[in-house]
């Protein structure tokens, strides 16, 4: 019977999740890795089989803690306007704090190595499936609740707060002035307010 494990698996991956949303995945090494987890390169290898599968370990912890966290409130029957708004400012927000530089796990894998990597790409579509369902559910009960108003199209709008939300992380994560943050965030909720 071979050795216990000395460490918890989903600690692991919320060290990793950090190194990897800081320096994403090419930039991030193994010895790296290994230092933050505080694990030698046996142990990693043993768990995660490499460091491409580390990787989508904590992509996939990411998709059921981080999103599910964030998009989840719009994925309620009661969502509506006020979840889609918390969402938006939510992430604008990001600009001005520790989140800076840092930005979406997801969406920076989606612009550093979806691409290209075959791995990688169903968890980046799962992840704008998701956001974008999400959208679509709370504007579909905001419409019935009569929010918005009849003739506008939820999949459409869903699809356009999608990519508002995305390009405001790629400039979180690029650190982008926040001003321009903040502005992009005012022009997607105001667009939001036009819908009633």
């Amino acid at each position: 019977m071979g050795r216990p494990k000395e460490f918890d698996r989903n600690q692991l991956l919320a060290k990793a999740t950090v190194i990897f949303q800081r320096h994403g995945f090419s930039a991030t090494s193994t010895q790296q890795l290994v230092e933050a987890l505080g694990i030698n390169r046996k142990s990693m290898y043993a768990e995660f089989g490499s460091k491409q599968g580390l990787f989508e370990a904590v992509l996939k912890r990411y998709n059921e803690v981080t999103i599910a966290h964030n998009f989840g409130p719009l994925e309620t029957p009661s969502a509506g306007l006020r979840e889609i708004e918390e969402v938006i400012r939510f992430f604008a927000l990001n600009a001005r704090g520790k989140g800076a530089g840092v930005g979406c796990l997801l969406c920076n894998t989606a612009v550093e190595r979806a691409a290209n990597d075959d791995a990688t790409r169903p968890f980046v579509d799962g992840y704008i499936d998701r956001m974008t369902n999400a959208f679509q559910n709370a504007l579909e009960n905001a419409q019935r609740g009569g929010e918005i108003r009849d003739g506008i199209d939820p999949i459409a709008q869903a699809r356009f707060l999608t990519t508002s939300v995305l390009g405001i992380a790629v400039l979180v994560r690029a650190k982008s002035n926040p001003d321009i943050v903040d502005g992009a965030a005012e022009v997607a909720l105001g667009h939001l307010g036009s819908l009633r």
